[in-house]
């Protein structure tokens, strides 16, 4: 079994910074893309910034300049830092990760998904 577990979310006054971390764990052969995505009330889930293997990045443009997408493979962790922080980036964060993984007797390449973790942003 493979999980994802975010962690580093919180309430925090406009302006400020949160560092929003996410572990994979279990049977792992490799980890390829991963990502943050946010769901506000009402809205539907958003892609945040992405990072592959390699380390290449993607951002949606509200968050360019702002947010910093970034891993560890030796840890299977991504991270996202967050900066300058807005109230409309209120949201609940999920990681996201597209693992290759032991299952049984077989090799299963999967889409995974943590639980989320709230950011609230206050003006």
């Amino acid at each position: 079994q493979v999980q994802l577990v975010e962690s580093g979310g919180g309430l925090v006054q406009a302006g400020g910074s949160l560092r929003l971390s996410c572990a994979a764990s279990g049977t792992i052969v490799t980890i390829n893309d991963m990502g943050w995505y946010r769901q506000a009330p009402g809205k539907q889930r958003e892609l945040v910034a992405t990072i592959t293997s390699g380390g290449n990045t993607n951002y949606t443009d509200s968050v360019k300049g702002r947010f910093t997408i970034s891993r560890d493979n030796a840890k299977s962790t991504v991270y996202l830092q967050m900066d300058s922080l807005k109230p409309e980036d209120t949201a609940v964060y999920y990681c996201n990760a597209k693992i290759l993984s032991r299952q049984a007797m077989a090799i299963m390449f999967r889409e995974y998904w943590g639980r989320g973790t709230q950011v609230t942003v206050s003006s």
